[in-house]
């Protein structure tokens, strides 16, 4: 018998306790869940010492990752009230990542589940970006518009329910999030990319002529066009000695970026005629954008449910609300279920 089919009968519980751990890239993080409130979140970040290089080096988040796991869960559950045996479930990333960094929270995951006796669940991290709007209004209920903007992901996306979403539209190169971050290198600035164009955005004004999207009905993205456009109007001013203002290019460049997944998102919504509109991924948490959402939204007659900045970057909290979505859907995972460096979001259509 399979780890996962011992709990084919296992009565559920209306509010469970779950513990979610997140370990995809430079953010150790563990947090447990009530239901759908969140009683503790706990985050060791080697970000810093990523930034050293300009990036993630995998193997360097990897050995962090491994010497800050145990205390993260500890604290998790410590700060939560409860005690290890009171736990229903374990959540887990296992994907998409860098595949050290997701063993290393796998692998303990499925020690801790297996330790206690409890479900495992084994979650997509895109899911947990989705699911994190569960946490910021426990009223939420599909269907709904959800806009999905991280580093790897840029979507518009029905959800249907609480385990199937349409795909409308998605980005047909590169992501919102990818794309931030080459804008930022071409700007001198340091890693992260998101919130430092963010804070250069502030003393600047989008003057700068920057195509926005390509043109036609539907709900496509495509970032290349913008990110090159960036590129050749920064090169061509330096190599013609001209000098040119970096804040307003960061302006432009992120208004560019942003008005088009408020609008889409809100397209969809009427498009589906849903009154409600979520996001999640780390692109969300930019200020411009969840500025542009609220007011394209509250013209609409939109509901908007925005995770706090916190929750739209990697985090277990997210990772947890997944896992109760899972958990109710009795999708529990055996122990020999590995990690994912890829999983892609799917095609266009139910998923």
């Amino acid at each position: 018998m399979g780890y996962a089919e011992r709990f084919a009968g296992l009565p559920l519980k209306d509010e469970p306790l779950i513990l979610g751990i997140e370990s995809s890239c430079d953010e150790t993080a563990a947090a447990v869940i009530r239901g759908r409130r969140l009683l503790s979140d706990a985050v060791i970040s080697s970000a810093a010492v990523q930034a050293e290089y300009g990036g993630v080096v995998p193997e360097i988040a990897s050995r962090a990752h491994t010497d800050a796991i145990g205390a993260a869960v500890e604290r998790a559950v410590a700060e939560a009230g409860v005690a290890p045996a009171d736990l229903d479930a374990v959540a887990v990333t296992y994907g998409a990542g860098l595949l050290g960094a997701l063993l290393v929270g796998l692998s303990f995951a499925k020690s801790y589940a297996y330790a206690l006796g409890v479900p495992l669940i084994a979650v997509d991290h895109i899911r947990g970006h989705m699911a994190a709007a569960y946490l910021a209004d426990p009223s939420l209920e599909p269907p709904f518009i959800t806009l999905l903007a991280s580093g790897g992901h840029t979507a518009v996306l029905y959800t249907e329910s609480y385990t199937a979403f349409e795909i409308l539209g998605s980005t047909r190169d590169d992501a919102a999030g990818e794309a931030f971050d080459k804008a930022a290198r071409v700007l001198g600035l340091p890693y992260p990319g998101g919130p430092s164009v963010e804070k250069l955005a502030r003393e600047g004004t989008p003057c700068v002529p920057l195509p926005k999207m390509f043109a036609g009905a539907g709900y496509d993205f495509s970032y290349s066009g913008l990110k090159t456009a960036v590129v050749n109007y920064c090169h061509t001013k330096e190599q013609k000695g001209e000098p040119y203002s970096r804040a307003d290019v960061a302006a432009s460049f992120q208004c560019a970026a942003c008005d088009v997944l408020a609008e889409r998102a809100a397209a969809a919504a009427r498009a589906k005629n849903c009154r409600t509109v979520a996001a999640g991924g780390g692109v969300i948490a930019n200020g411009y954008l969840r500025r542009k959402l609220a007011d394209v939204c509250e013209k609409a007659g939109l509901r908007l449910v925005l995770p706090e900045k916190k929750y739209c970057t990697d985090n277990a909290a997210m990772i947890a609300a997944e896992g109760l979505v899972q958990y109710r859907a009795r999708r529990f995972a055996d122990l020999s279920v590995n990690a994912c460096a890829h999983i892609p979001l799917g095609k266009k259509g139910k998923q």
